[in-house]
């Protein structure tokens, strides 16, 4: 029962905490990369160089089937894929002593940009068959700083194509990009090693982008004043980042091809393509809960959506406005018809309750609505956490705690004492490591965020904008304090759920 309520806790607020930035970490030392068998051999000629997210060294054989058939098969791929190995590190999600995204990406660039001369080195690549290199999360910052190296390099721009998934660096919504301001004042998390940055390049090579909507890392408000709709996204960045691999053909297929892309006349060669969310994910927990969780769902969706989209300057959208190719930083208030506002929450109040009373009015309603959430409970077999498609609330846990390094055990009274004793040992070590984070996460709050608001504060006012110079800043703590908090107290919501499960499976 106690581990059965852990589970629930996790999966309807804590996990939310343990899963800010990026993809699931492995425990272990990944294998040197290798080719791909069989499953994910094509039909014909060319090459994809397919990298997973922070945490995956190496990806799954089952997440590049997935993303293959997603995202490569239907722009006309028929090739072999072949698996990108970096470090992904990002502490301390992927572990206590993992390393830093600044530093990982930083090792991951010289080894991308590797890779990627070896291919090119061993074939022809050119229009008619480019070498494609798919990142997601990490490796598409990682595959942005490269696009620079290649063009420096006289690597022609009709080479190599590159397909990003979830990018941190997105011109317009990244948070990476959103809080560099002004441009290099990058240092407001220094002491957790993760540093702003630019946007992804959009003219040097042909690139498509996919976005989830609500995904913090790559569709982060542009009024991050507006709590609400940063909440939102920050439980976005776990139930929508995790899944860019399990999402349907339908939902890829029904992606909105935004302003600013090329094939709609934007400057460069990059397109951007944003897939709508049925589902908000700050209601999302409520799913969880049953005979009332559906009804309240669908009470509170259309007014909070409205409220959330807000922060994206819009009623209707949440993504931000403007150009997908411009590199936009965030905003102090939106500019809204308050008319059409008022008219928007009346007919979302309406709404909600007619849709509360259709789901009181149906019995299905009053169990636990668990397809909203199997893309992310399925994204921990996509990306080798767990070794099956997860059956059970102990299988998302776990894949979970190995996100973070987390010496799950499964230690039973009957099991050797020296095997009881490395699991306590190895549990109460990560316990006291857990707290090292916090601590940085603390010193990032009082240290080098305020020197980053400074920053900004000092920007405006030289150019003459009092308001911004007083405003900018508080707006960057809206959206910065919150993710700082969630990165330093997630090891210590693994070390509370392992630890429990641990001694629960050790007593059972």
């Amino acid at each position: 029962m106690i581990v059965e309520q852990a589970h629930r806790l996790t999966i309807t607020v804590g996990i939310a905490c343990a899963t800010v930035v990026s993809t699931p970490a492995a425990a272990a030392a990944p294998p040197l990369p290798v080719a791909v068998s069989g499953d994910v051999q094509l039909t014909a000629g060319g090459t994809a160089l397919v990298y997973d997210g922070s945490g995956g060294p190496v990806p799954a054989a089952q997440y590049l089937d997935a993303v293959n058939t997603l995202y490569l098969q239907p722009d006309g791929f028929t090739g072999t894929l072949e698996p990108g190995f970096v470090p992904n590190g990002l502490y301390p999600i992927t572990g206590i002593r993992s390393l830093g995204f600044g530093t990982s990406v930083g090792q991951g660039q010289s080894m991308m940009f590797s890779a990627i001369g070896s291919q090119l080195a061993s074939g022809e690549f050119n229009a008619e068959n480019p070498l494609v290199v798919m990142g997601y999360s990490q490796t598409s910052t990682v595959a942005s700083l490269v696009m620079s190296q290649l063009q420096e390099a006289g690597v022609p721009s009709d080479a190599v194509r590159f397909v990003l998934l979830g990018d941190p660096n997105n011109p317009n919504g990244g948070i990476l990009t959103t809080f560099d301001l002004p441009s290099g004042n990058t240092g407001a998390l220094s002491p957790v090693d993760f540093p702003l940055g630019p946007p992804t390049p959009s003219s040097l090579y042909p690139t498509d982008v996919y976005t989830i909507e609500y995904d913090a890392t790559a569709d982060f408000p542009h009024y991050p004043l507006n709590l609400l709709s940063v909440l939102n996204a920050l439980v976005g960045n776990f139930t929508e980042h995790f899944i860019y691999a399990d999402l349907t053909p339908e939902q890829v297929a029904d992606a909105i091809l935004l302003p600013g892309s090329a094939t709609l006349g934007g400057d460069g060669l990059t397109d951007y393509y944003m897939i709508p969310n049925p589902d908000l994910p700050l209601l999302m927990p409520l799913l969880l809960i049953p005979w009332v969780g559906q009804p309240l769902y669908d009470l509170l969706e259309p007014v909070t959506r409205i409220l959330v989209n807000l922060g994206y300057g819009s009623i209707t959208e949440g993504w931000n406005q403007g150009p997908a190719d411009v590199a936009t930083t965030f905003g102090l208030f939106p500019q809204i018809d308050l008319g059409q506002l008022a008219a928007a929450l009346g007919n979302g109040v309406q709404q909600g309750f007619t849709d509360a009373l259709n789901a009181l009015a149906n019995p299905i309603s009053y169990e636990e609505q668990l397809a909203p959430w199997m893309p992310f409970a399925n994204s921990f077999y996509t990306h080798g956490f767990i070794d099956q498609a997860p059956t059970s609330f102990d299988d998302v846990l776990h894949g979970m705690l190995r996100i973070g390094g987390f010496p799950v055990s499964e230690v039973t009274r009957g099991s050797p004492p020296s095997e009881i004793i490395d699991m306590i040992s190895k549990t109460l070590a990560y316990d006291y490591s857990a707290l090292v984070p916090a601590g940085d996460a603390i010193n990032a709050l009082v240290t080098s965020l305020p020197a980053y608001a400074a920053n900004i504060f000092f920007d405006q006012l030289g150019a003459g904008d009092l308001l911004g110079a007083i405003g900018l800043p508080a707006a960057s703590y809206g959206g910065l304090v919150p993710f700082d908090a969630l990165i330093g107290a997630a090891p210590a919501l693994f070390a509370v759920l392992g630890t429990v499960d641990n001694f629960y499976e050790l007593f059972s």
